[in-house]
């Protein structure tokens, strides 16, 4: 569907919770100019690690040659390198450290990412999960290299560091920024019962982070498995595969996700083509 699917107010009538942070204004604005109500509830926010000793060791060993490969599973976790690189005065050795290895990349992200240095990837996942990382480089020789992985928050991804081992690489893992809780505790509850009371139409995910904070504080006031239903009964937007993952885990299914382009916008473009179904 063209951009003119976004004019108007095909929303008018859906009230959408949105749990994003960084851009919630920027998605607010988009949704309600459509019609929507919201119900802006800011989950997780993204800051630094605090462990920054473990981001200088380990740029001190990427920066000297020590990697074959580098997998990027986001485009925050490459700009929080860059950053930390440009902190310790080694951006420059970052930089033509980074376009001398392979690099695999995990969705659009972190190829966008990749282009703010003036770099593109060489190898794409086929699908933007881990799964769809391991599954692309299954047909690769990495007996002998040493992988350096970007992990997501502090998540250590065994699945994908098992089967690079598996494979006869050396991983070399770095985690340059974590989640934080962003709201407190008892908005989030007011979410999660506004959900279990049907007060929603609609809500839209843009990271896995939001779904586990949802679910973690569910847990802790005795609700999870009615969230869970509540959910399972309107619509779930996800902006990616990545987060329909996440939700797949709680047994949530998505109503709409983008086919491709996992952002905003597409997010609620995929939204109003739904609607018009």
């Amino acid at each position: 569907m063209a951009d003119e699917a976004l004019e108007g107010e095909p929303l008018a009538g859906l009230r959408i919770a949105l749990p994003e942070t960084r851009q919630l204004d920027v998605l607010a604005q988009m949704v309600e100019r459509r019609g929507a109500e919201t119900w802006r509830c800011p989950l997780v926010s993204i800051l630094d690690t605090p462990d920054q000793e473990a981001v200088r060791a380990w740029l001190e060993r990427f920066n000297a040659g020590a990697m074959d490969d580098l997998i990027l599973l986001t485009g925050e976790g490459l700009r929080r390198l860059a950053a930390a690189a440009e902190r310790e005065g080694c951006h420059e050795a970052f930089v033509t450290a980074l376009s001398g290895v392979r690099k695999i990349t995990r969705g659009p992200k972190p190829v966008n990412a990749l282009r703010e240095l003036g770099l593109k990837n060489d190898l794409t996942a086929e699908e933007a999960t881990t799964e769809g990382v391991i599954a692309s480089l299954r047909e690769h020789d990495l007996q002998g290299h040493t992988v350096g992985v970007q992990l997501y928050g502090e998540e250590p991804n065994e699945k994908l560091t098992g089967f690079l081992r598996h494979q006869g690489a050396d991983v070399d893992t770095v985690a340059p920024y974590v989640y934080a809780d962003e709201s407190n505790r008892e908005q989030v509850e007011a979410l999660a019962q506004g959900l279990v009371r049907g007060e929603l139409d609609a809500i839209a995910f843009t990271s896995q982070a939001q779904v586990k904070r949802l679910m973690d504080v569910a847990k802790g006031i005795g609700i999870q498995p009615a969230v869970t239903e509540a959910l399972n009964r309107l619509l779930v937007v996800a902006v990616g595969p990545i987060v329909a993952d996440r939700l797949a885990q709680y047994s949530v299914g998505v109503d709409v996700m983008p086919e491709e382009s996992w952002f905003m916008k597409p997010m609620v473009r995929a939204l109003i083509e739904r609607l018009a179904r």
